[in-house]
Order: structure tokens, then sequence, then C-alpha cells
């Protein structure tokens, strides 16, 4: 305490999330404080990089907290003092919940501020649906609840719950506001106190959330469960208010989709872990990276360079290739800066960091060197074998394909043990996975060089073994064959893609295809026709297409019709006729499809080979699976990722399923995986066979 001023700071790194310790020495404190004389104001501030980040997930497993919380955030808000909160870094759920319990909120000015709690499945869950409505009315909380983005330190102001943006040392400048309330007279100012103004909760602006919430969230139940809590603040009584949101937050939190979501956060956080690295194996020094070919995927990368403060240089076999490329990079800095995302400056100085060059010879310094060419193995051997003679010694050589053996691309080398691959997915500086792909050779080092090199440039990295598509591209072989399938037995690409996205998938698979390039797949499937069985009528539906010069977006007409500039999808009478006429000279049985069976047509087989990747370790952990799909591929967070809704479904019933279509459509695509039927017979999840497996 200085001048009656009580400076209440905690830390518990890395974000100070307010777990059973932290509420623990709080309420200590708070004894404490009781005891003292003198006292006239208190400021409550957090040390490192943030203030309280939220609660922390890893409880939400365990007995509900929420009445811990509440009952330390009323203690913190009835106290006959002023209160200052004094925020800084990024203040997250139970973080701002603890922020509006007291009396005054102040903030550094690059401090965010959100409720992101329907992401996981639930809803603010210590005072935060019934204490930000008096402070900024029913429409902005839900506007911040359903958006679950942060808003910045402008923003709050605009809205109300922040007081002031205070420049220099934080603690010393919200010391200095807290001893100006006390000369002023200003006592406790307490949100619990506050009525909720009615404007802000109209019948229209509830109706208007309410349909913001099923647009943006469907299938969901927490952004509705959110609505209803947040409602209450206008007719309930504050401590009635704070009951309600506790019944609805655990309800919520049992729920398949808390468990699901809850699953994806801490699979994301899993993946770095490898389990059989040796604890010695360092990452090498990564300060500068090289790509070779300036296309859409190479341009995209040098953007997760430059965005990490890394020089890169970019090398391609035209000046042509690499003005384009340079073009292309430059126009999304240029959105990002009209946008607001960065300043001129920052613009200026990442682009400074991109270099174009023609010669092979300016790789010599880099210490990742990444090839991003089209999928043509000669061509590739061919580009390793020159990097062989000019990268320096240690560096890392990489390649982002998606579909070819590495370990032949790495025999093309004299050192195998620094060839890996690094399948970024696009836009590359856009899409959050890096599948990496070790060889039979690459060294430990390597691949630790690799997955800390995810960090900066912002991916969240999967270990995969080499294989025919990896995890994420395999599993998709089998998803959308059977789309493929049913258009040519009479469905429509309508009927099949809003199936899956009703379901939960971002897009659904043939519009995937449309925006992708419709013949990219066509060329895959030739450059690897001895891999596929003998089906005569494996993605017929693509090659109809691409043979009748549809080839998606790019030329306006794939499986869908597009205008210029628009990216709708317009149904196509011409797209079906190529169908029919292709599914007639198939020999093809038309059919009738309902939503039930093209989700399940198109899911099971994504499971079953999900398992098998898990049954022959190319993929380390069945939360490795669920991320690549999660965060590549459009799977819905909140059913977990693939494998986590295998276990939610019942092994037995995707077995069953799988064994449905086997006696309908034979077994050539609908085999069981052997671990499926074994996991079944022992009546086992996914999850049990882990636990075994790590026991």
């Amino acid at each position: 305490m200085q001048d009656g001023i009580v400076l209440m700071a905690v830390s518990n790194p890395p974000v100070n999330t307010i777990n059973a310790a932290v509420r623990r020495d709080l309420n200590a404190a708070l004894d404490a404080l009781a005891q003292m004389q003198g006292v006239q104001a208190v400021v409550l501030a957090c040390e490192g990089g943030t203030f309280f980040s939220g609660a922390d997930i890893g409880e939400f497993s365990g007995p509900p907290q929420e009445e811990a919380y509440r009952r330390l955030f009323g203690r913190l808000e009835q106290l006959d003092v002023p209160v200052v909160a004094a925020m800084h870094g990024t203040v997250m759920g139970g973080g701002l919940e603890i922020a509006l319990a007291c009396h005054y909120r102040v903030a550094a000015p690059r401090t965010r501020f959100g409720l992101p709690e329907v992401t996981l499945g639930i809803i603010p869950g210590a005072g935060g649906t019934q204490r930000m409505p008096r402070l900024v009315g029913v429409e902005k909380t839900l506007q911040m609840i359903l958006d679950a983005k942060p808003v910045d330190a402008t923003v709050a102001m605009e809205w109300g719950f922040l007081d002031a943006v205070l420049e220099g040392d934080l603690h010393t400048a919200a010391l200095a506001y807290a001893g100006q309330l006390v000369a002023a007279g200003k006592g406790p100012r307490r949100t619990s106190e506050r009525a909720v103004d009615p404007a802000t909760c109209s019948d229209a602006i509830v109706e208007q959330m309410r349909a913001k919430a099923a647009k943006q969230y469907p299938n969901r139940e927490a952004p509705f469960t959110a609505i209803k809590a947040v409602q209450a603040s206008l007719t309930l009584p504050f401590e009635r208010g704070l009951e309600l949101e506790t019944e609805l937050v655990n309800q919520a939190k049992v729920s398949d989709e808390a468990k699901g979501a809850v699953h994806a956060f801490f699979a994301d956080r899993e993946t770095r872990r490898v389990p059989d690295l040796p604890a010695d194996a360092k990452a090498r020094k990564v300060a500068r990276g090289g790509i070779i070919g300036a296309g859409t995927m190479g341009g995209g990368i040098a953007i997760c360079f430059a965005n990490a403060g890394l020089p890169v240089v970019m090398i391609d076999s035209s000046r042509e290739a690499l003005e384009r490329g340079i073009a292309g990079v430059d126009r999304t800095y240029a959105s990002m800066v009209k946008r607001g995302r960065i300043t001129a400056e920052d613009k200026a100085k990442r682009m400074s960091l991109i270099k174009a060059s023609l010669d092979y010879a300016d790789l010599k310094d880099a210490d990742v060197v990444i090839e991003a060419v089209f999928e043509d193995m000669a061509l590739k051997k061919e580009i390793f074998a020159r990097l062989d003679k000019v990268a320096k010694p240690g560096a890392v050589l990489a390649s982002n394909t998606s579909t070819l053996d590495i370990d032949e691309i790495a025999r093309a080398t004299s050192r195998p043990g620094d060839v890996i691959g690094m399948h970024f997915f696009s836009p590359a500086n856009v899409m959050p996975l890096l599948e990496v792909v070790r060889t039979a050779a690459t060294s430990a080092e390597t691949i630790r060089t690799v997955m800390d090199l995810a960090r900066p440039l912002r991916k969240t990295p999967v270990l995969a073994r080499v294989c025919y598509g990896f995890i994420g591209n395999r599993m998709m072989e089998g998803y959308a064959r059977e789309a493929e399938r049913m258009v040519l037995e009479g469905a429509t690409p309508r009927q099949i893609d809003s199936a899956l996205e009703q379901w939960g998938m971002a897009m659904g698979i043939l519009a995937v295809f449309d925006m992708a390039g419709v013949d990219i797949g066509v060329n895959v499937h030739k450059a690897n026709a001895e891999r596929f069985p003998p089906d005569p009528t494996y993605y017929q539906a693509d090659v109809a297409l691409v043979e009748a010069g549809r080839l998606g977006q790019k030329n306006g007409k794939g499986y869908y019709r597009y205008e210029p500039g628009d990216r709708k999808r317009y149904d196509d009478p011409e797209a079906l006729a190529i169908l029919k006429a292709r599914a007639e000279k198939l020999g093809v049985p038309q059919s009738s499809h309902d939503t039930q069976e093209i989700v399940e047509r198109c899911l099971y087989p994504l499971l079953n080979e999900g398992i098998r990747i898990l049954e022959e370790g190319v993929a380390i952990r069945a939360g490795d699976i669920d991320v690549v799909w999660t965060a590549g591929y459009g799977f819905p967070r909140y059913r977990g990722g693939p494998m986590f809704y295998a276990d939610t479904i019942g092994l037995k019933t995707l077995l069953d399923g799988m064994l449905k279509y086997q006696k309908r459509f034979g077994p050539m695509h609908w085999q069981p995986a052997k671990l499926l039927v074994e996991l079944v017979a022992k009546g086992q999840s996914l999850a049990d066979w882990e636990r075994t497996r790590k026991g």
C-alpha cells in the first residue's frame, strides 16, 4: 500500500489463467485487505504479458467451479473502496468478467477484450451475461459473445465498459488513476446495482441476434443459451440472474458440443509433443528462409515468413513468374492495410523482407528452403538435387507436396536426414494447419526445427509419416469419392453440399473442388492411378466435367455455375446433364438420397480411414487427426474432429454403418479398418485404446 492505494498484482505464467490457486490467493489477499487500516482504493493488475486471460479450461472436466468464481468476484465488487482493474494484453472470458466485477476499468492502449466462450460450446459463467448488459446493454453484449472475437480499447471506450486508456507504465498510471478517484471523492461503482437499458433488448434486437446465431452457428446450442442468459439480465434481479447463468453454463458443459470443442482446444496444444524424439534433440536456428516457386502457394508461404520478421527469398524459373508472385504478395498486404489489419509502415517493412531471384545460389544462406512447385515428382527430384549442391550444411530442405512420396524426393539428395515435408494449406498465409511429414531418414533435429518453426509462422503443426495423401488428403479420398458417386447416382451437387454443410462442414466437398479447380483432382488421380481400386466409376464425375471444359470457379463453371467476380454458386442444368450422361455410359444405377444417407456415405469412409491411419502409425494420436480436419478441412470444431466424433456416435455405430453399405455396394470401398473391428469386439473406444497405449 502506498498513500492508501493497494496494488494487488497476480502472477500466474504464462497467461494468468484464473485457476484454483489464483482464486485461493485472491481470496487470501481480500482477507488480508480486510485487516488493513487506511485503505482508500485497490488496483487489481497482473504481471507478465497479459491481464487474466480467462478461466482454466483444464477444470472443465472436474466439479463445477462457477460458485467459486461468483463468490470471489462478489467479494471484490462489495469492497467499500474503489477497485480499479488495470488491464493489458488479451483480456478474455473470465479475465473480462473479473474486470466487470471491479468498479473502474483502465487499460493499456493495445489491450483487447472478448467473451469467446461459445467457441467452446459454453457461455460466460462468472457473471459476464449479467454484468456486461448492465454496462453496455444487451445488444452489444450479445454482439461480443456471438462474434467471439476480441475488440480493441477504442471500441471498449466507445461501448462504455472501459473508463480510461493509460499510456506509459500501466501499474504506475493505474495507481495514479486510483489516487485521482480518491481525491475526487469517488467511491465504489457496482455494476450489479445498475439496471439494464430496456431499449437495448427489444424484440427486434433479440430476433436479429437469434438470426445471427442461427446463420453463424448451425447445429449449435451455446449461442442460443447465451441469448437466454443475457435476456435474463433485463427481467431478473442480479443474484437470480447469476443463478440462472450458473445453471445454464453447467448444462452446456456436459453437452456433446462443449465436449467436442474443448477436445479440439486441447488437441491443438498437444500436436507439438512428439513422444519418440530424444529429449536432447535441439531445434536448429532459423533466421532466414527460401522458397522455390512464386505461385499462389509460394507467395503465401513468403508472407508467413515476413509476418514472422524472417527474411525470405523466392526463387522461380522466369522473371515474369517472380513479378506476378511479388505483385500477389503486395496485393495481399495492400488489402490488409485497407482493412486496418496492418499499417502502411508494416506493409513496407514486411515487403522489404521478401526478395525475388532467378538464381539458386541466393539460397546459400537460408536455414530452411521450402519447395512449392506443382505436383510433379521428376521436377521435385530435380529441384532437390540442385538444392543439395547450394544449400548450406544443416539447412532444412522441405517439400510442400500434398501427395507425393517424400522418401523418394529425399533420395535425390545426399542428406536425406535434412529432408522433410511441410504441407501448407491454401491460402498459406491464412490457413492455420501445417502437416509436417517425416521420412524414414528425417533426423530428430530436423523434425524439432520444423515443429518449432511453426510457432512464429503462426501454424499448428501435425506430424505424420509418409503415405499417399498423408493424413488429410488420404482421408478425403473416400469422403469425396462417395460424394462424386452419389451425383452419378442422381443426387444434385446442391443436395450433397447442402447436406454436408447443414451437418456442420464449412463447405460442401463439391464446392471445394470448384474452388480448388476440378482439374487438380483429375491430374492427381491420373498421376497416381496405380494406387486406386479398379472401379470404373472412381472420381468419374470430376473427369466428365473436366472433359467438358468445366474446371470450377477459375473458368466460371464446374459442379456449379459462377458469375464473373462472384463466388456464389448457381445450379447449372448443363452440369447435371453431363453427370447424367456419364452415369448412363458407366451404367450407374439411379437412386434417391436423403440427408442421412449423404452424410453417412461421406463421413463413414472418412472416419474409417482415420482409424486405419492410427492403426498404421501414420499419425501419432487420434487428436492429431482431429486437428488436421478441424484446422485444414472445415470439419466443425464443436464435433471435436473425425476421431472424436467416431467415439461420440460410438464405434459400433460406425462399424454397423460400414457393413450396411458394404452389403449394398460390395467390399471394395467399404472394408472396415482392422482396428475398428477389434475395438468394437472389445467394447472399447478410441480414447480407451489411446489410454491403453500410454499405459
